[in-house]
């Protein structure tokens, strides 16, 4: 189905911006080595020191000048469908965001799927975060305030961090906020949505996306919460959410479906739902609908960290 005319029409200059692309082994190479185009970084009284946990491994450490230790923090995780992506792509978010919030900000390179499979790269990211919490002290973070955020795979990810953080016990995270979540590989084996899914990140890339990951078909039985949150059975004790995605995104139904069971279980949850927005609409400042879910990320952001 063509659902262009569901757009929001100050969206529409970024799908021509940023074409969907069908991925596979061919097409993934071209896509990690192009250099997309992206807004420049700007100044801001925020530091940036990059630790490298192994060879394989980087943190991108945001810390600001002036602000008041101790500070929250918020470990993030970029996203690229398990496939791509990189934290140094996103400075120019996070470096203003850590200087609007006044908070500290660790970003991950994890390992990517297919060359890493889970459970590679959430393992990745929980050594990250253990860092994070070894050496709150010396950035000035206060550990009560420390919180997970991704967007897309990356907020897969957070999500699934946010449950082997409760189920192994070694760390209370305050917040899990994730935008547009990929938590849920049974999408791929499910009746097409009819007016989701057209656009930037579509079926056949999520296939892809999730067995790169699983390293076999996704939607089969078996496969562990800690790869896809949603298949998590019991979802008491995690830390306050946020969920934000578009009503195009192809990730709707399973982000919605997740933001119920969690408001089942107790978890204070906030959930937001952007008319005529698709996967990554809110790079697009121009728009009013990404300058909205903007001001709504920040508002929770800062009410998350307090």
């Amino acid at each position: 189905m063509n659902t262009l005319h569901l757009v929001d029409p100050e969206l529409q200059p970024l799908l021509e911006a940023w074409p969907t692309v069908t991925l596979d082994a061919e097409t993934l190479k071209v896509m990690r080595a192009r250099q997309m185009p992206l807004p420049p970084v700007p100044e801001t009284g925020v530091d940036l020191e990059r630790v490298a946990l192994s060879d394989a491994v980087t943190l991108h450490v945001y810390t600001p000048r002036e602000a008041a230790a101790p500070t929250g923090c918020i470990y993030h995780i970029h996203g690229g469908g398990y496939v791509g992506g990189g934290a140094s792509e996103l400075e120019f978010f996070l470096r203003p965001l850590a200087d609007t919030l006044g908070c500290a900000i660790v970003s991950v390179d994890y390992r990517l799927a297919p060359e890493t499979p889970h459970p590679g790269p959430v393992e990745d990211c929980y050594a990250g975060l253990a860092w994070t919490f070894a050496q709150a002290a010396r950035l000035g973070i206060d550990p009560a305030r420390i919180g997970v955020m991704g967007e897309s795979a990356g907020g897969g990810l957070a999500a699934a961090l946010a449950l082997l953080a409760r189920d192994r016990g070694d760390y209370a995270l305050a917040f899990q906020h994730l935008t547009y979540p990929m938590i849920d590989d049974r999408t791929c084996t499910r009746d097409p949505h009819p007016t989701a899914g057209e656009f930037i990140w579509h079926a056949a890339n999520n296939r892809f996306g999730w067995a790169a990951l699983l390293g076999h078909e996704p939607g089969i039985d078996g496969v562990s919460p800690y790869a896809a949150a949603a298949r998590a059975d019991d979802l008491t004790g995690l830390p306050p959410t946020y969920i934000m995605t578009g009503a195009l995104d192809l990730f709707v139904d399973e982000d919605i479906a997740y933001a119920r069971r969690l408001i089942a279980a107790g978890v204070a949850t906030e959930l937001h739902v952007h008319p005529g927005a698709f996967h990554g609409f809110d790079i697009f400042p121009a728009a009013a609908v990404a300058q909205r879910a903007q001001a709504n990320r920040i508002d929770a952001l800062r009410r998350a960290l307090a």
